[in-house]
């Protein structure tokens, strides 16, 4: 099983390699969902780390329907991952009614191209996944990062087995979202192939004027994980 960490710094993207992850997902803050890496970010990580790296476009937080600015910033960010050489892209359209945006989305991928393109967890949020799962199969994407459209992929464990054996290879599911040492088996179990995860610790701060705490992929998790999910 291959074990994606989401990365939200250069620190949690050298500890994911130092640890033995087979794969990041670079972006940053992550306690707003993610978002698009810095241009310092992207060329720090490119030019000292050789761990496969997908990079997260998503130029805001919030919703996923985008402004057609918002698309050209997406578009050129995705031009500027393929410039600097990394594996993969992981983005998603969704039209207002939850919907996927099938044009936009497929202009991402074509341009994205020969880079590998995950669907992010947008696919979270639409109404009918299994629809969703067969028109972003018809798109090409190689695989979806989901939830299984629950707060958390423990609770949509069952969601997961039924979209993965739906997919019947057509496409990856990759199961993200509060994935630990403690559960990462039970993915494994039921057929997955990937898992994703911020394997996150925390520094606390007193005299941070900011609220949101400082978190990082932490070495330490990630081994406990790929050691669960090696057996």
């Amino acid at each position: 099983m291959l074990l994606e960490i989401c990365a939200n710094s250069y620190q949690s993207a050298k500890n994911a390699q130092d640890a033995g992850a087979h794969r990041i997902e670079l972006c940053q803050e992550l306690s707003v969902g993610g978002i698009t890496p810095s241009y310092g970010l992207l060329k720090q990580v490119r030019d000292t780390l050789s761990i496969p790296v997908f990079v997260l476009i998503r130029p805001r937080s919030g919703n996923f329907v985008y402004t057609e600015e918002e698309f050209d910033i997406m578009k050129q960010d995705i031009l500027l991952c393929k410039d600097l050489g990394f594996q993969g892209i992981i983005s998603g359209v969704l039209n207002a009614d939850d919907t996927i945006d099938l044009k936009q989305t497929k202009e991402l991928v074509e341009l994205s191209k020969p880079l590998s393109f995950t669907f992010h967890r947008a696919f979270d949020c639409v109404k009918n996944p299994e629809e969703a799962l067969e028109q972003l199969i018809d798109l090409g994407i190689e695989r979806i990062l989901t939830s299984g459209l629950q707060p958390s992929a423990e609770k949509g464990i069952n969601t997961l087995k039924k979209l993965n054996e739906k997919a019947k290879g057509r496409i990856t599911i990759l199961a993200g979202s509060g994935i630990n040492q403690n559960n990462a088996k039970r993915f494994k179990e039921i057929g997955l192939k990937e898992i994703h995860a911020s394997a996150s610790s925390t520094i606390e701060s007193d005299s941070s004027l900011f609220s949101t705490p400082l978190t990082f992929s932490d070495s330490k998790k990630i081994k406990a994980i790929l050691s669960v999910i090696s057996h």
